[in-house]
């Protein structure tokens, strides 16, 4: 009996939706298996008695970040400040509610998630870095709700990212014009290019990479 156009369109979706849902739980069972990876690594914990001029506040959600993150506090003796935000924990729905909210903020940016802290009291750094991993070619939605919740008088702010392909300029000249109107006297960004979920530079391969490229260790 030969299938009706009905039935083969019906097929047809049912195999795409199918497809989409095995590579969700794919990249979803990559990044929680990166994560724990990535958390067996010794965090970092400030000891000089010097006072403190640079704080390195930053949001990560499978560990990446979060990694370039205590290496940046270690090269500076930063003190860090990590941002959690419950809506985009590891797992199908979190994974959800990430693109969702990346591609909302597309033509609503004003509609941010909650973090915690919510506000930090930034009055004793000289330099404050923000970290994020990029989503959908843009800084990740919990950076821009810290940032639309703070003030950065007078501070040098330096966004850093971590990303598998890209990252828009014209979303970093937006970041940039923000916390600039929030007080910042001068912004920087640095990036580093992990590579594709399936081809990522080691963890010792993406911090020798940020020691080259933003420290010029060795150079």
């Amino acid at each position: 009996m030969k299938m009706t156009v009905i039935q083969w369109t019906f097929t047809a979706l049912t195999c795409v939706v199918l497809a989409v849902l095995a590579y969700l739980y794919a990249l979803t069972w990559l990044e929680s298996r990166q994560a724990q990876q990535l958390g067996s690594k010794l965090p970092y914990s400030q000891t000089t008695a010097n006072p403190l001029h640079t704080a390195v506040v930053y949001f990560s959600r499978s560990g990446n970040t979060a990694l370039a993150a205590r290496h940046v506090a270690k090269r500076l003796e930063a003190q860090l400040f990590p941002l959690t935000a419950p809506d985009y924990q590891l797992g199908i729905m979190g994974l959800a509610h990430a693109v969702k909210d990346a591609n909302a903020r597309r033509s609503q940016p004003d509609i941010l998630p909650d973090v915690t802290p919510h506000t930090i009291d930034l009055a004793e750094f000289d330099t404050v870095w923000l970290g994020s991993p990029v989503w959908l070619y843009s800084p990740a939605p919990p950076i821009w709700a810290f940032v639309e919740h703070n003030r950065f008088d007078g501070k040098h702010v330096v966004l850093f990212n971590t990303f598998n392909s890209h990252i828009g300029e014209d979303y970093i000249a937006a970041f940039k014009a923000k916390v600039m109107a929030r007080g910042a006297k001068s912004f920087e960004h640095r990036g580093v290019l992990r590579g594709r979920i399936a081809q990522q530079l080691t963890p010792e391969q993406m911090l020798k990479k940020i020691d080259d490229e933003w420290f010029r260790v060795g150079n």
